[in-house]
């Protein structure tokens, strides 16, 4: 099947409870509004929209339920839709669950996953209640049975590798090289793609699924991401790593890897505009252009 006859659905996913962080909702929205228009059909995955109240910590993830359903809704949208091709708009990490457990029940083992990320995403309720950051162990069927158990055809670990992943906590360490998983440093991807290349030539598979965590982009040169917030303090998130990858170089990497793989997903999540945020704030608070006008 080639491109051109296949099936492309846009799935924009506002999902924010994930990251526990309301700006991701306006942040997948308007994500939708800068890519590029497409001839297939966009359809958005139900979440409801934040109100400003606490979300409850369920059996040891925030909004447990909430998260659950919405990776049901997408679930159910992908099963009647049935498409070959996906791009999924997030919203927090957590939104490609659905759609990557579709193409793995999909193809399985003929499809990989290339997951361009600054952290590993393998965590589980033992250690972390935000349930961003641990879709990928849930992929692997090695995370919460929840959600682990919306995953029919759990992908290989030697079937994943991350790009732009550079420095982990020591769980996690244990987990990537416990479990054989391929990487490659933001150094290592500078000039070439080739680790990538090789890597994914190595597996047999024929598909991959590109996961892109936006904030494995360097924030000297991209300021819309989660470690980015103006408005958090200088050392708020500690030692934990920021991204080093340029646009240039991830563009590059997923055009490269496009050449020698049939893309079958595409995953953009973690889009927190901070300045177009604190901008409609302020649109909606004055007079005779704001909401009570």
């Amino acid at each position: 099947m080639t491109e051109a006859s296949s099936k492309t659905l846009r799935l924009l996913m506002p999902q924010w409870q994930g990251g526990t962080l309301p700006a991701y909702h306006f942040g997948a929205q308007m994500l939708n509004f800068l890519a590029p228009v497409t001839t297939g059909e966009t359809i958005t995955v139900p979440v409801a929209a934040p109100s400003g109240d606490d979300l409850p910590v369920e059996d040891g993830i925030v909004a447990r339920t909430a998260l659950l359903q919405q990776a049901d809704a997408a679930a159910t949208i992908l099963s009647e839709q049935s498409p070959d091709r996906i791009v999924v708009l997030g919203g927090d990490c957590l939104v490609d669950l659905a759609p990557f457990a579709y193409l793995s029940e999909r193809h399985g083992d003929d499809l990989a996953i290339l997951w361009v990320d600054s952290h590993p995403d393998i965590l589980t309720p033992d250690h972390f209640s935000h349930a961003h950051a641990m879709v990928l162990g849930n992929l692997l069927g090695k995370g919460d049975n929840d959600f682990s158990s919306r995953v029919k055809h759990p992908v290989k670990p030697q079937n994943v590798m991350y790009a732009g992943l550079y420095d982990m906590m020591p769980l996690e360490w244990n987990f990537v090289r416990g479990n054989g998983m391929a990487m490659a440093t933001p150094a290592e991807l500078a000039d070439s793609s080739e680790k990538v290349l090789d890597w994914f030539r190595s597996t047999g598979a024929s598909r991959l699924a590109i996961h892109l965590d936006l904030d494995v982009l360097d924030p000297k040169f991209f300021r819309s991401l989660y470690f980015s917030n103006p408005l958090d303090a200088p050392g708020a998130f500690g030692a934990t790593p920021e991204g080093r990858m340029t646009m240039d170089q991830v563009t590059r990497l997923l055009n490269d890897v496009a050449a020698v793989a049939d893309i079958v997903g595409l995953g953009i999540a973690e889009h927190l505009p901070w300045d177009a945020i604190a901008l409609k704030n302020m649109l909606e608070s004055l007079p005779l252009i704001g909401q009570t006008a």
